[in-house]
């Protein structure tokens, strides 16, 4: 299975477009959003081509192939827009033998990690920073952000495939 993993699109149609671009280029089996779809939030800037109507529209039409969890910029509101679940806090997932805990970072991460045994992945975005490390008993993942990152990072996104995940540039 090929999984790309993204987070933190806030409502950008124009990085929206780039990223399921790069699904398609990649091939990838279902793409894992880590929260915060449509809204920009109050504490950041309006990325780059914000359009949420548009991002909404874009990724209900590849809503079979879409996985998703709740970021704290996500509401009920949005929902209503989608035609897929977004309002899930977290998601446990099996793929390539590998058990990946999948949330966008505000509840649980590094900071406060859920039960995870060796071997686990802890799969979040929210600080719009790219990581993979590994952890004493765990690997903990980042996507970093599609639309807004951080700390002169790229818009970022991460593959999982045969159970190794790598960090992709979207530009």
């Amino acid at each position: 299975m090929k999984l790309i993993i993204a987070s933190d699109i806030h409502g950008s149609a124009y990085y929206c477009r780039k990223l399921l671009d790069a699904f398609e280029k990649h091939k990838g089996d279902r793409l894992l959003l880590l929260g915060d779809i449509l809204y920009h939030g109050p504490r950041n800037e309006l990325p780059q081509g914000y359009d949420p109507k548009s991002v909404a529209s874009m990724l209900n039409a590849a809503k079979d192939r879409l996985l998703c969890v709740r970021g704290n910029c996500d509401c009920e509101v949005d929902q209503m827009m989608l035609e897929f679940p977004v309002l899930a806090e977290y998601a446990w997932l099996c793929a390539d033998g590998v058990t990946i805990f999948a949330s966008h970072g505000h509840k649980f991460s590094p900071d406060n990690p859920p039960p995870l045994k060796k071997g686990d992945v802890l799969a979040n975005g929210h600080t719009h920073i790219p990581v993979i490390k590994d952890m004493e008993s765990y690997t903990y993942v980042n996507c970093g952000s599609v639309a807004l990152p951080k700390e002169n990072s790229p818009h970022s996104y991460i593959i999982m495939e045969n159970g190794i995940f790598t960090l992709h540039e979207l530009e």
